[in-house]
């Protein structure tokens, strides 16, 4: 897709997941980016560079492992209607990502789903497939990831628990 606007190409992808754990609690746990290095493996350091609550304007810098590298990252908040809406905007030097993240009760569960737009830059441009199939691929990842760790979690404490 290109914005005709602004003459960008703009790749979308979408998704979701169910995860075996209260919506609150999976909320704030995505809602805090310093977390994600606990369940991403290429997300190398995360610090939150606002002052106050994580909300609406907070800010972080990450590290991201990208092939051989590392590449530096701005994430925004830019939306935050806890525990139902999560949306941010990501700044990278090769590309820029915004998106929303929802999360609703599915059971004994909640059901989150992604919708993001990629906005590559340079000659990661001419890639846009490449980079919406790369990018699925990751986002897949990443959440499945999350959930393990999470119902893992939770599995360890209910151990703990009956001990």
């Amino acid at each position: 897709m290109v914005d005709e606007e602004k003459d960008e190409v703009v790749n979308h992808i979408e998704g979701e997941i169910q995860i075996g754990r209260p919506v609150e609690e999976v909320f704030d746990l995505v809602a805090d980016e310093s977390n994600e290095p606990l369940y991403n493996a290429r997300m190398l350091s995360v610090q939150k560079v606002t002052e106050g609550p994580i909300g609406m304007g907070t800010r972080f810098t990450a590290t991201t492992r990208t092939g051989r590298g590392a590449t530096e990252m701005v994430i925004e908040v830019t939306a935050f209607d806890r525990p139902t809406r999560l949306a941010s905007a990501t700044t990278l030097p090769s590309m820029d990502i915004r998106g929303t993240l929802t999360f609703e009760p599915a059971g004994n569960g909640t059901l989150m789903r992604w919708s993001w737009d990629l906005e590559p830059k340079g000659a990661l441009k001419l890639l846009g497939r490449i980079v919406t199939w790369v990018g699925r691929r990751n986002e897949r990842a990443i959440w499945t990831s999350m959930k393990d760790f999470l119902e893992a979690r939770s599995a360890d404490q209910a151990g703990t628990a009956s001990r």
